[in-house]
């Protein structure tokens, strides 16, 4: 069996795509996935399953979300070791005076072109990026970004979607326990 963490873009949010935890881990039992987790109401799962694409495993889960609830929900999945590595990378950590209240990770579905990653350069703002993570610095707060999951998308062509640090480090603990 295989540790995935998958996160889903966009529910819960401002009354829109609503989808209770309880809810989710079974439809992701109805999927067969096993020792499901979920951490707070954004749609972080961790679960097991035999090992597969990734890709394929973020379209079978879209695809229940859509005939269960009805409404379409970007999903990324990647393994445990991926996210441990995103962790490990992160370049803001080797700088001095980085609160890490700021630091969020916009995980992308794939590795972009390298052509695109200049449209994102246009923003100014202060990012890396690392195979499929960009990591954002927003001491102005995220909201006040430019960088947004809509933007990265537009620009990149990739599903994307951000997850602050304290929640992604939270994720890989829920992981490996």
């Amino acid at each position: 069996m295989q540790k995935y963490i998958s996160i889903l873009r966009g529910i819960n949010v401002g009354g829109k795509n609503l989808i209770k935890m309880a809810l989710l881990t079974e439809l992701y039992a109805k999927l067969d996935f096993k020792n499901i987790k979920t951490y707070i109401q954004s749609g972080n799962v961790i679960f097991e399953t035999k090992k597969t694409n990734e890709t394929l495993l973020a379209k079978k889960i879209s695809d229940a979300i859509k005939a269960t609830f009805n409404f379409d929900v970007p999903i990324i999945v990647f393994t445990e070791s991926d996210l441990e590595i995103i962790i490990n990378n992160n370049p803001y950590l080797k700088k001095k005076n980085t609160n890490p209240d700021f630091l969020h990770i916009s995980f992308l579905a794939e590795k972009p072109m390298p052509s695109s990653i200049e449209l994102l350069s246009a923003t100014k703002e202060d990012f890396y990026l690392i195979k499929k993570a960009i990591y954002l610095y927003c001491p102005n707060g995220y909201s006040n970004c430019k960088l947004t999951n809509g933007f990265i998308e537009n620009k990149l062509k990739i599903k994307a979607t951000t997850r602050n640090w304290k929640t992604t480090n939270q994720l890989f603990i829920l992981a490996q326990s």
